[in-house]
């Protein structure tokens, strides 16, 4: 859980809940390394686009690759992200 105050899907309005629902995952909720943006939805919305590009773009690498990349760095790190 984020140290930051985050705002929860369930509590989101405006331009945030708009954003949220564009972000929601196939398990049902929005990344927590994107929530940590909540109280600034237009850092949201760039860093959404840039973990996007990172994630789901045109790569060498394959999807499962960069995913494997992020955990372990996360865990090394100690970050639940």
């Amino acid at each position: 859980m984020a140290w930051i105050k985050v705002i929860q899907e369930d509590e989101a309005t405006g331009k945030l809940a708009e954003l949220y629902s564009t972000m929601t995952e196939p398990w049902g909720g929005v990344d927590n390394i994107l929530k940590i943006h909540s109280l600034n939805p237009k850092s949201l919305e760039t860093h959404f686009r840039l973990y996007a590009h990172l994630m789901r773009g045109r790569s060498d690498l394959s999807r499962a690759q960069r995913e494997i990349i992020g955990v372990v760095s996360s865990a090394l790190n100690h970050c639940r992200y």
